[in-house]
């Protein structure tokens, strides 16, 4: 699901169910997890196997993906990426980052958003598009969906700027095409020697999920 979302540059790395949850972990890996419980085991270690499968793909010998500044995973010298995971799917993305700025992705289970947590995420322009996407696709679950996106959008903003976006942050405005554009509502990271306004995206559904992708170009 993933790789079809990004450009071909990206290697995207998937696993259903916890397939490879007896995957090896680096030591400083297995450092972070003495009180982890086995479902946080389990998505720990098998996110880091389609990660180190897409450093392999991309020539770079695999190495432990240690979390950073508000849990961003620190990635090898050379190399951007996202990782996400939820019930029974995990999936890596990476690039080189000569190829581009940044990575966002994200997976949800397929399903409505808990009760009280669209009121909490979205704003009321996003909130009146979300019924008229209902209307016309009833079969997408358009609040979740919209979560999905703005976690890509702050996977996307993060290693950009170091800083903490909030949901009420970025306008997202999806489309019933499978592609959808972020407006942010606070000054944008510079990449290069443009200030970015906006981020676009694209989503996708099927097998029980929903995933969103955004990949930031370096022009």
């Amino acid at each position: 699901m993933i790789e079809d979302l990004l450009p071909q540059t990206v290697v995207g790395v998937e696993a259903y169910g916890y397939e490879d949850a007896d995957a090896p972990l680096y030591p400083e890996e297995e450092a972070l997890l003495t009180r982890a419980v086995d479902k946080r085991r389990r998505e720990f270690a098998v996110v880091r196997s389609c990660a180190r499968r897409a450093m392999a793909k991309l020539g770079v010998e695999p190495q432990p993906i240690l979390p950073g500044e508000r849990g961003a995973p620190g990635w090898p010298a050379g190399l951007t990426g996202s990782m996400t995971h939820c019930d029974g799917y995990c999936a890596a993305a990476l690039v080189r980052a000569t190829d581009l700025a940044s990575l966002g992705i994200d997976a949800e289970v397929h399903g409505p958003l808990p009760e009280g947590v669209l009121e909490a995420v979205s704003l009321p322009a996003e909130a009146d598009r979300l019924r008229r996407l209902a209307a016309e696709r009833p079969d997408v679950h358009w609040d979740r969906l919209l979560f999905s996106a703005k976690e890509s959008v702050y996977k996307a903003w993060f290693p950009l700027t170091g800083k903490w976006l909030d949901f009420m942050e970025a306008d997202i405005e999806l489309t019933a095409d499978g592609t959808f554009r972020a407006e942010l509502l606070v000054p944008g990271p510079w990449v290069g020697a443009r200030r970015l306004g906006h981020f676009d995206g694209r989503w996708t559904a099927g097998r029980g999920l929903i995933a969103t992708a955004i990949a930031v170009p370096h022009t």
